[in-house]
């Protein structure tokens, strides 16, 4: 934002939304609804009899499959354009998912990973197609905002899949998989039916044609930009610290002898101030330096996680703990989230993959890490965990605030960059 516009509003941003991404969003949110593979997985196979080895390799799969396809999805929405790469992958996914009852049999193990490891992967290969369009089709001045919209379509559906399934479950549990399968296709659905075939003018889509086919070149930029291997870097980090808020925190409940219903109080209000705050919050963050947004949100985060470790001596500390946990992720989170966007649109959609894919091994690696640190160091783990968010903090600063300093010198030296959108 510049010091000759007015600052952002809530309101503001919602009217300048177009159509178009009300539907992008709402279909965001649909396709959340049903996602219950990941959640369930491993209660859905130890209820069919499997070991919790077997149900084990299969999460590992689901997740190894959603880092590759977030790269994949990167890859052909560069190449083919968001709405096609939004269709083909919910398309694919659909019938992945329905099927996975069927081969959820002691004698079926081979099949059924190799079809939970394309679930996966087709699942997660529209995310970087959603955020292209998104960025495509909102003025610039709204990124910010309009990633946090899409992180609260995220979240909602999120938050109350759970309550969907817990209701399914009781009618029966393939259900589980046959509904997530009909609103993965109603996604598709409504992808095809609603969402533009492309977003951008045909003139800028003319100039990027060539470039767009040199992906190998474009990574190789990507592996050079040190800015932007920072930014990853804390990606991978304040990921792994946050998680814990959903691992270890449990944990550390348990251990300290509070009542189980106390996590689920924190994961309750932590849910509602998400959803319901964070879009205020964003109008407010917009109105200051993206890379100071991001910096005092890694702080307050940190803080958080460092309030967890007094959990011992009183249950108020875990409650202070996830209020400030949850405020630094809405402080920062719309920043980090929008950051990739920035770059040309000849390989946008690829620095949203890479993102989308460094959180999703950091969301897969950070459990396992999580679990093992905190058997070993019980307080001191969340002093360890508020230093690594501390230093994504330090990481992301550096990143997004070389970028801007490049954004604007580009600005300085040409008024009107090629191919660049954002």
């Amino acid at each position: 934002m510049t010091d000759d516009k007015p600052p952002i509003g809530v309101l503001d941003t919602l009217r300048a939304t177009p159509t178009t991404v009300r539907y992008l969003l709402g279909g965001v949110l649909v396709n959340q609804l049903g996602a219950f593979v990941q959640t369930f997985l491993v209660l859905y196979l130890t209820h069919k009899g499997m070991s919790d080895g077997t149900a084990g390799f299969a999460l590992g799969a689901y997740s190894l499959g959603t880092v590759f396809g977030t790269v994949l999805g990167g890859e052909i929405t560069q190449r083919l354009g968001a709405r096609t790469t939004i269709v083909a992958a919910m398309a694919v996914s659909a019938p992945l998912v329905a099927v996975l009852p069927l081969l959820a049999r002691p004698g079926l193990v081979p099949a059924l990973l190799v079809a939970i490891a394309l679930a996966g992967l087709s699942a997660q290969a529209y995310r970087p197609a959603a955020s292209v369009l998104l960025s495509d089709l909102m003025p610039e001045r709204y990124h910010v905002m309009a990633f946090s919209m899409m992180r609260i379509a995220l979240n909602t559906g999120a938050a109350l899949a759970p309550l969907i399934a817990a209701g399914v479950i009781l009618l029966d549990w393939d259900l589980l998989f046959w509904v997530d399968g009909f609103t993965t296709l109603l996604y598709a659905a409504l992808a095809y039916r609603l969402l533009p075939r492309h977003a951008v003018p045909e003139a800028a889509r003319q100039e990027t044609a060539e470039r767009r086919s040199t992906g190998r070149a474009a990574y190789a930029a990507m592996l050079r930009d040190r800015a932007y291997l920072a930014y990853l870097a804390a990606v991978v980090l304040g990921t792994v610290a946050y998680v814990q808020s959903s691992i270890s925190l449990p944990l550390e409940i348990v251990h300290d002898g509070y009542p189980t219903w106390l996590y689920s109080a924190v994961l309750t209000a932590s849910s509602l101030v998400l959803i319901t705050c964070e879009l205020k919050i964003t109008a407010y963050i917009t109105r200051i330096p993206t890379h100071l947004a991001v910096g005092v949100g890694h702080l307050v985060n940190s803080i958080g996680l460092a309030a967890y470790g007094l959990a011992v001596h009183s249950g108020a500390f875990v409650l202070f703990g996830a209020v400030l946990a949850v405020s630094g992720l809405m402080i920062a989170g719309p920043s980090m989230f929008a950051h990739p966007a920035t770059f040309p649109d000849a390989s946008k959609a690829r620095y949203l993959a890479t993102m989308q894919a460094a959180a999703g091994l950091a969301s897969a690696v950070g459990p396992l890490f999580g679990v093992w640190a905190w058997t070993h160091l019980h307080a001191g783990f969340w002093v360890l965990m508020a230093l690594v968010n501390g230093l994504a903090g330090v990481l992301a600063v550096t990143g997004i605030k070389h970028r801007a300093q490049h954004r604007a010198a580009e600005r300085t030296t040409d008024p009107d960059p090629v191919g660049e959108t954002v």
